[in-house]
């Protein structure tokens, strides 16, 4: 068994271990907190901007691989280029969380960056074309996505971990800067890499893939317990199908179906959205009778969590979609009529909308500041309302508008989300108990990635339902004034508006994209004009502003809802009526007494919660005082450990419960157990508050680095272990309060154990003094030149006393250890006596052959 303990700082070589075990904030130094900062924030801003970067990059990828999006046939792969990241980031994130929790919140980050890394690569080398290429990029994009998943769900539990209270604004709000800032970075740089060669779109993320993986794997370490648990197995089938299921629905609901505009009455989408949703019901059911479910339900027991979580579910729906409304408003209509190409618009389209990223790098962090003095619900709430006041002057500002208005108001809108993205994650992490921040986390990601492909299919439709109504008259009027046959021209009006809609996006020129073989048959001024940059524009800009209208409104309804939301977190509230332990019952309870002062209980269903308390060696620690309390604080019951460090509270009911355990001589623990009526069992490694620090050296000699330090308590048990650093230092902390002993075993040395007295408050300092010993060994061999067995060799010192004999084995063999050092006489006999002098006066090992045959022969050897 594994026995962890303190290690030296971080940047000390001690072993593979160091990646196997739970580490101390305080072991890592005061640096280690900025480490993960800016780690996690390169993972996270890796991540969000492969979620964005192919949008711009669309057409590039497409002209690529010699595939036309548009036609009926390859519709498909055009959503799941851009939504196949989203859908599979949002299904796996919660999961990935639960994993963290289970196995290590590093590790599961770890493995993240390496799967991108490797994604990054196969999506970069695509040498097809056509439909297989497509197939390709779509199955290692979501590849991606799984990496991204295993990113996204524990960053914001790393940094929890890592940061104190005071701070952990400031951390959080910088990751969540870089979390929502790539998802805009990325439209810029794909719009500047896809042009020069579509293969950069991925080739880019390679380096800081590769880069992220390996720092990630040197320097961060976990800090929280981790808790094996069985996986939730039913959870996670009924979830990932009743979530695929939905999110395949809205994305194929936004494509036509038969004479529709949209797919919303298809059969396929409404068994994918009804059959969702009906899973969906499934997996809350099942989250309630399982003991290690995969949705902590209990957690929206929590007020803030659950209206942090509401608000920022409604933020990114508003959200979502903002990005490809302004980016088509932009492309299909602003830029062609301000003198640019409908080649250029994708790359111009991304660098006109930098105003909102800037704005949200502004705010993001000074908003995680002022969060960690003040708190973030006035702050969150106001970005909120700022956002929805940024949508109403979009929705009033006309179609052609002047880009310096425009601007502002981008600014303003990034200005809004800065100021909330920061106070809510704060407030969302905040209210989590520490051994559930990976899950609760991984939930909270997945309400805002799924809330991002509904923000897509909402705005879509509501965009796709304001052009229906009057583009189709719009077209076959203005088609016709310019030479365009009757029946072409009512034809083409008749078409779906999300074909405009996506030739847009991606770049195309709409008119001849529509017109297609018709446009041969005009005149050539007809035709130049009909395809030229003002004619579309200007055709469809009030269509357009009808749709516009329709999303705005969307969006300003549910970011004033996001703003009561964030209001509505509020603070915690101690209980009422609830009578109050006595403060000595309280100081008792934290010494490990066990007090019985405890309200008369509540009627409760049967149920409990059971367990065991180990030292990391796997003692149990008996004695220890198991407290537990409600979501609210009240205090439910309380046990004692007996001798074994076995506990048991019986009659606990359905509920999410914190557990303390305080005992004399260790650091105080604390979980949080969900508790589903048929009870919950949770064990506990308890570290103690003992700290022996100390030195390695040789007797008279230098320091020994890299060597074992060896840490038991009265009973002889492993408490503690740890390896010294190159200037020989260690540092033993978790050990168990009281009398331990401390041995450093060097090869080649007498080990060397002190017994000392392990303290919290000031810790106890050895130096640990070890002797070399000598080794001496060799071959006997005899008078026909073959290895002669049963030989007796003799040491004798100085004074000719003996101080160790043996016998050679069957090949002549013989080896003395423990040698003081000092000079010695070799003997053997057993035809001719042979005798030899060796020098082992620096305690090193020597070989020493004896040959009957001949005398001795001695090659002594270091």
């Amino acid at each position: 068994m594994e026995v962890p303990s303190a290690q030296q700082p971080v940047d000390a070589t001690v072993g593979n271990h160091r990646h196997q075990r739970t580490w101390s904030v305080e072991e890592l130094g005061p640096r280690y907190k900025w480490i993960a900062l800016s780690n996690t924030t390169l993972g996270m801003l890796m991540a969000t901007i492969n979620s964005s970067i192919v949008l711009i990059a669309l057409p590039d990828i497409f002209r690529g691989i010699h595939i036309n999006p548009l036609e009926p046939a390859n519709t498909s792969y055009l959503l799941w280029m851009m939504m196949g990241f989203l859908v599979v980031t949002a299904v796996l994130v919660v999961g990935f969380g639960r994993l963290g929790d289970m196995y290590g919140r590093v590790r599961m980050y770890n493995l993240g960056f390496a799967v991108f890394a490797v994604s990054s690569v196969l999506l970069a080398v695509t040498w097809m074309d056509g439909s297989t290429a497509a197939i390709w990029l779509i199955g290692w994009r979501v590849v991606q996505g799984i990496g991204g998943a295993f990113l996204m769900a524990n960053s914001s539990a790393i940094l929890t971990d890592a940061f104190p209270l005071k701070q952990r604004g400031l951390a959080l709000g910088i990751n969540g800067v870089a979390a929502i800032a790539g998802s805009f970075l990325g439209l810029v740089i794909g719009g500047l890499l896809g042009p020069v060669d579509w293969r950069l779109v991925f080739l880019v993320s390679v380096p800081f893939g590769v880069f992220g993986t390996i720092w990630a794997y040197l320097k961060l370490h976990d800090t929280s317990e981790r808790h094996r648990a069985k996986m939730d197995w039913w959870g996670n089938i009924t979830f990932a199908v009743g979530l695929i299921a939905v999110l395949v629905g809205i994305t194929y609901g936004i494509q036509p179906y038969g004479g529709h505009t949209m797919g919303w009455t298809s059969p396929f989408v409404l068994s994918c959205l009804i059959g969702g949703v009906a899973v969906l019901l499934v997996f809350a059911f099942i989250e309630t009778k399982v003991a290690n479910p995969l949705f902590n339900l209990g957690l929206f027991k929590i007020r803030a969590y659950t209206f942090g979580n509401a608000a920022n579910l409604l933020a990114s729906l508003g959200r979502g979609g903002l990005q490809f409304i302004l980016i088509i408003w932009l492309q299909g209509i602003w830029l062609p009529q301000h003198g640019y190409s409908f080649e250029q618009t994708p790359l111009w389209a991304g660098i006109y909308m930098l105003p909102m990223t800037i704005g949200f790098l502004v705010a993001a962090p000074i908003s995680g500041v002022i969060t960690d003095r003040v708190g973030g619900r006035a702050l969150a709430t106001v970005g909120m309302v700022a956002t929805a006041v940024s949508f109403l002057l979009l929705e009033i500002l006309p179609v052609n508008f002047n880009y310096w208005a425009f601007a502002a108001i981008l600014l303003l809108n990034g200005l809004g989300m800065g100021l909330f993205a920061s106070p809510n994650r704060a407030d969302i992490m905040n209210s989590l108990p520490a051994n559930a921040r990976g899950a609760g986390a991984g939930m909270t990601a997945t309400f805002q990635n799924s809330s991002m492909v509904l923000s897509i299919g909402f705005f879509f439709s509501l965009m796709i339902a304001g052009l229906a109504a009057n583009l189709p008259t719009a077209l076959t009027q203005g088609l016709t004034a310019h030479g365009v046959p009757a029946d072409a021209a009512n034809g083409i009006a008749q078409l779906p508006p999300v074909g405009v809609l996506f030739a847009a996006f991606l770049g195309y020129n709409p008119i001849q994209q529509l017109l297609g073989p018709v446009l041969g048959q005009l005149p050539p001024d007809q035709a130049t004009f009909l395809t030229g940059r003002s004619f579309f524009p200007n055709l469809i800009s009030g269509p357009f502003s009808d749709g516009l209208t329709e999303a705005f409104w969307f969006a300003i309804i549910v970011s004033l809802v996001a703003a009561v939301c964030s209001w509505l977190v509020g603070k915690p509230k101690p209980a009422v009526d609830v009578p109050r332990e006595s403060v000595g019952a309280e100081l008792a309870a934290e010494a490990g007494e066990l007090v019985d002062e405890t309200p008369a209980p509540v009627a409760k269903p049967s149920g409990g919660i059971s367990g065991h308390l180990r030292t990391p060696a796997g003692a149990g620690v008996h004695g220890a005082v198991i407290t537990v309390t409600g979501i609210d604080g009240v205090q439910i019951g309380r046990a004692r450990a007996d001798e074994a460090g076995g506990y048991a509270l019986d009659g606990v009911g359905p509920g999410t419960y914190t557990l303390i355990v305080t005992a004399p001589g260790f650091q105080p623990a604390a979980a949080s157990v969900s508790v589903n009526g048929v009870g919950a069992v949770h064990d506990f490694v308890i570290l103690g508050g003992g700290v022996v620090a100390g030195t390695v050296r040789r007797s008279g000699g230098p320091a020994i680095g890299e060597t074992t330090v060896l840490a038991t308590d009265t009973n002889g048990q492993v408490v503690g272990q740890t390896t010294t650093a190159h200037d020989g230092k260690f540092l033993l902390t978790g050990l168990p309060a009281g009398e331990v002993t401390i041995t450093a075993d060097v090869e080649g040395h007498h080990p060397h154990a002190v017994t000392v007295l392990a303290g919290a408050a000031h810790p106890a300092e050895v130096e640990l003094l070890v002797e070399a010993f000598g080794v001496l060994h060799g071959t006997v061999t005899g008078p026909d030149g073959n290895g002669l067995p049963n030989a007796t060799v003799t040491v004798n010192d100085s004074q000719g006393r003996p101080v160790a004999t043996t016998l050679s084995g069957p090949g002549g063999q013989y080896e003395l250890r423990d040698l003081e050092p000092g000079e010695y006489t070799v003997v053997t006999t057993l035809y001719e006596p042979a005798v030899r002098q060796v020098d082992l006066t620096t305690g090193e090992s020597a070989d020493v052959d004896l040959d009957l045959s001949t005398g001795a022969r001695a090659d002594a050897a270091s």
